[in-house]
């Protein structure tokens, strides 16, 4: 998916027009994701282009790296740079022009993937282009470009080490709910947008009473798991601002328990006092009201406190260690249970203060954690483990940017945080008093639903095995989960509820644009766990078969595929038995004898 400058003016309206009535839905209900112009970015190109055409230098001597420079001028100035990727593909030998044409129509259409214009210098400065002069004294303002790309780790890292990942706040910056938004209107930069709209949905997604839908034929509610990786000082710290969109139902639920014990205790006093003179019996005490549980929790407070609460709770820690050790304890080891709740299935449990044998049904759990990279394998083992297809993961990037730490200065984000959260609190307590609401999908977005992800699990199975086959599935299920938040939160723009919710066809796409940026982010912690422990590079089978893919031109022969696998290390009967596994998915077509185009 490309990327796009970040632009937060974008996120700014708080009260925007129902995208569903200004986009007529003409099209396919899976998006087709825009091209964005980066500003200052052609003087800076037309700087650099002029210098390769001095040199008359091939800056992109293989497929891939011509196919990623026209991926790298689409993304920074969409049809502008056709003329200038006739100019600089033009040096080398083989040269054509309506060539050049259609492979650069293909990069319009096929939005690059995350590669930016970076790209350009990157192959500009390794062909001996020099690129210092065209970038600006740190001490002046204005438009240029770094001396040098940003270092994008190998996919083979380890745990610790993390490439670019893609983002998706760009591509639906104008299709959220308002209430959205406002919680994205202070993000400064693509990934904390991200972020906080995903940790914003988590939370969100423990609070939303009397919604459910039916998946599968069985009843789900809106509940979603999240683990946020970022190496540290990354800025995954701000996911602590989403506490506060809860934190005014908490704390409704902390006064609520406060005056019961308080009036338990009177009641417990004078039970003391007569229960020699009379018959009553012994008060009962109360439950124990709460939001948040603590992740250090035994199991059987865990399932007590769920119990309490009707069976809704939200595990909130950023650091994931704490949860991860807790499970390693004699005591905490509530994995099982973790598993079970993401499908709302019984929980039993003894209470061994009343000798009480309690199961509790239909448990409604969220969880959103944070933690670095490694920490993720100290929760999860390994990728066999049922926990990890239940989480939505992310990867945050790591910006080498200093950002200005003085530019809010009207007032605290947490205060904006804490005034959202006393809004949601009137829609949560609005919701309670509610008869019960079904989320449903429009018969086309249901068809669209499952082609979409029957395409990609076999996408995605041809690539990384049959490991990633629950991951895909179950973000079936967190992807329905997802838009019935969406359309929830529609309420606030005056949705109406007569007993259904219909998901409107803006927030189906919003939804399907971040499950496609998600399952990157899930098949790339995938790989890291796959190769934990290991002397393997992460995912490097998996890894290595989509680079061949990637590597090969639109339309080939088997000469031309041999070639490729050559450069690329790969034995020529593992490549043709990649080429076998890549038509046999429907990844490549098979043309003709010999002959090969990709679908």
């Amino acid at each position: 998916m490309s990327r796009k400058t970040f632009n937060p003016s974008d996120w700014s309206d708080i009260q925007p027009p129902d995208p569903d009535a200004a986009k007529p839905d003409s099209g396919p209900l899976t998006p087709s994701l825009p091209h964005a112009v980066t500003s200052g970015a052609e003087r800076d190109i037309e700087q650099i282009t002029r210098r390769i055409e001095a040199a008359a230098a091939d800056i992109a001597p293989t497929y891939a790296e011509w196919r990623d420079l026209g991926f790298a001028l689409a993304d920074a100035l969409g049809e502008g740079g056709r003329t200038y990727y006739q100019r600089i593909s033009r040096f080398y030998p083989e040269y054509s022009e309506s060539g050049t044409d259609r492979q650069y129509t293909a990069c319009l259409h096929a939005h690059g993937h995350g590669i930016t214009v970076k790209t350009l210098f990157h192959l500009a400065r390794k062909a001996g282009i020099s690129i210092q002069a065209a970038v600006p004294d740190s001490r002046k303002n204005g438009p240029g470009f770094p001396e040098s790309p940003k270092s994008s780790k190998s996919p083979a890292g380890d745990l610790g080490e993390m490439e670019e990942m893609p983002t998706f706040s760009q591509e639906i910056a104008g299709s959220l709910p308002s209430f959205l938004s406002q919680v994205v209107s202070h993000a400064d930069s693509p990934e904390d947008a991200d972020l906080l709209l995903l940790g914003a949905l988590t939370v969100f997604s423990s609070c939303l009473p009397n919604i459910r839908g039916i998946y599968d034929g069985r009843e789900v509610f809106p509940n979603l798991f999240l683990f946020v990786a970022a190496q540290a000082s990354a800025g995954k710290g701000r996911l602590s601002l989403c506490r506060h969109l809860v934190g005014p139902i908490h704390q409704k639920k902390r006064e609520q328990y406060a005056a019961e014990m308080e009036r338990y205790k009177r009641q417990l006093a004078d039970f003391v006092v007569n229960k020699k003179k009379t018959d009553a019996e012994q008060p009962a005490e109360p439950p124990f009201r709460t939001l948040f549980i603590p992740a250090n929790s035994s199991s059987t407070a865990v399932y007590q406190t769920l119990n309490d609460n009707g069976g809704a709770g939200l595990i909130f820690e950023t650091e994931g260690d704490t949860l991860a050790n807790t499970f390693k304890s004699d005591f905490g080891n509530y994995s099982d249970g973790f598993r079970k709740a993401f499908h709302h299935e019984t929980i039993s449990y003894n209470r061994r203060k009343d000798k009480e044998f309690v199961e509790l049904s239909q448990p409604r759990l969220s969880a959103l954690l944070s933690g670095t990279p490694r920490q993720i394998q100290t929760l999860i083992p390994d990728a066999e483990n049922g926990l990890f297809s239940r989480f939505i993961f992310y990867c945050r990037n790591v910006r080498i940017e200093w950002k200005d730490v003085f530019a809010v200065r009207e007032t605290a984000l947490d205060s904006f945080f804490e005034h959202l959260g006393k809004r949601f609190s009137d829609l949560h307590q609005f919701l309670q008093s509610s008869q019960p609401l079904l989320f449903v999908l429009s018969d086309a977005q249901q068809a669209d639903f499952n082609a979409f992800f029957g395409r990609i699990q076999h996408e995605y199975a041809s690539v990384f095995g049959l490991d990633i086959l629950a991951s895909v599935r179950r973000l079936g299920l967190i992807a329905f989960r997802i838009a019935m938040i969406l359309t929830s939160l529609r309420i606030y723009d005056g949705k109406t509820m007569e007993g259904c919710l219909v998901c409107g066809d803006s927030d189906y796409r919003t939804t399907i644009t971040m499950v496609g940026v998600l399952l990157q982010h899930t098949a790339k912690v995938l790989g890291l766990l796959s190769a934990a422990g290991t002397d393997a590079p992460a995912g490097a089978p998996a890894l290595a078969r989509q680079k061949f893919l990637e590597c090969l031109p639109p339309e080939f022969d088997r000469q031309a595929y041999l070639a490729v696998a050559g450069k690329l290390g790969i034995p020529a009967k593992t490549a043709e038995k990649h080429i076998s596994r890549f038509c046999a998915t429907g990844r490549l077509k098979h043309t003709a004898h010999g002959h090969y185009a990709k679908v």
